[in-house]
Formats: structure tokens, sequence, C-alpha cells
């Protein structure tokens, strides 16, 4: 892996927004953390645009396919993401399920009353 620092956020909006970049994911986001990652191909090169506004910007190139996706599941489970990665929307059809069995009137649910105090 080779690493570069990029001092401006518009040199990696210009990398990214290339017509021959295919973005393949994103994670972390500017306005929830302090970091996002982009990792895109370019032909032949794997790289990751580093934003930051806590540290440096970086520019990252991988040697190959491998070490490119290794860095991917890494940088999910640094920011939190590789919890949720095969969960997929698991829990949105569950919820579906749930709401056909209860009773909701005026927002409550009749299973959240209790008879005792």
């Amino acid at each position: 892996m080779e690493e570069m620092e990029v001092t401006s956020w518009l040199t990696l909006d210009a990398i990214r927004k290339s017509k021959s970049a295919e973005v393949v994911e994103t994670i972390g986001n500017l306005q929830t953390g302090h970091s996002k990652s982009v990792f895109l191909v370019i032909e032949d090169d794997f790289l990751e645009l580093c934003y930051s506004d806590a540290a440096s910007n970086t520019l990252r190139r991988f040697e190959d396919r491998d070490e490119f996706e290794e860095a991917i599941e890494e940088r999910k489970s640094d920011d939190g993401e590789a919890h949720f990665s095969g969960n997929g929307d698991k829990d949105l059809d569950e919820d579906a399920d749930e709401e056909d069995d209860e009773d909701i009137g005026d927002g409550f649910s009749v299973e959240d009353e209790t008879d005792s105090y």
C-alpha cells in the first residue's frame, strides 16, 4: 500500500468524480463522524480516498484487489458497520410482521399495558 497526504477535499473530490472512477464503497460520514473513506477503482488502480476533519486527508493505493477488499472490511469494523453487513433488512421484515399481530390504539400497544403498578 502506498499513501500520500492530500491537503484539500477538492483534490479528493476531483479524483472521485473523474469519468473513469468507479466507486465501490463509501464508509463513514463527515456529518456524524470525523472521517469518511471512499473506495474506488480507476482502471487497474485500487484507491481509498480518506476525508477527515480531525486529521490529514490521505490517498491510499493498494497493490491488488485482495488488499483493497481487506482494507474495506477493516474500515467497516473501525467504523462499526461490520456488525450490520450480513443483516440487511432483516429488522424491517420482522417489524412488519409484528405490526399485523398487535392491537394498537392511541399510540400504545395492548401488550405495553400492565395490570399492576
